[in-house]
């Protein structure tokens, strides 16, 4: 597996290497000791699948306040989608800030992004299937999320807004100006 650093530095593209032969392929997806080893000590303790009918369809952008904030792990393993990971850790350098990243079935990449991020993707294609794995259990509690198209953030989706298709909830989701402190990040020193 290698890994590979985006423009958040907390957030890392991961791709398996693929072996094939006259048989098919095989690769190792996820691997606990190389992953803790560069992103740090991580637990996950649960699967999510989503499937999504059409091209267009923008998931998001969905996170869960502390004291249930998720890590996720996340895959597309039918189609592509272009998945997206907003910085919402105040105190961060690259707090409100995003890195979009292209998943697909071809590519086999996978994107980490810590607990202390609204995560959302769009459909690039019909009948795309998205797995992840998350840090936290879901918590309707704790559920949250942000306006897709907030122009704070600045996000080229691939689609429309008037054309993209979504959640009733995720048409309803607030402003980033309005998010207000969810995760606080404290910056490290300064080294002499």
């Amino acid at each position: 597996m290698e890994f590979h650093p985006t423009a958040i530095p907390d957030v890392v593209i991961i791709e398996p290497k693929r072996h094939g032969d006259a048989r098919g392929l095989f690769a190792e997806t996820f691997r606990q000791d190389r992953f803790d080893a560069v992103v740090g000590r991580t637990v996950f303790v649960q699967d999510n699948h989503s499937i999504s009918a059409a091209a267009g369809t923008i998931r998001g952008l969905h996170f869960q306040r502390p004291p249930a904030a998720q890590g996720k792990l996340v895959r597309c393993t039918k189609g592509r989608i272009l998945d997206v990971a907003v910085d919402i850790r105040a105190g961060s350098p690259t707090f409100g800030r995003h890195v979009a990243v292209e998943l697909s079935a071809d590519n086999w990449r996978q994107l980490w992004l810590p607990a202390g991020f609204a995560h959302g993707f769009c459909t690039l294609e019909a009948d795309c299937e998205v797995v992840y794995k998350t840090t936290d259990y879901y918590s309707a509690a704790d559920d949250a999320g942000l306006a897709f198209d907030d122009p704070d953030l600045a996000i080229d989706w691939p689609v429309a807004a008037a054309d993209a298709v979504l959640s009733e909830k995720d048409r309803r989701q607030p402003a980033f100006a309005d998010l207000g402190l969810v995760f606080d990040v404290v910056p490290a020193p300064e080294t002499l």
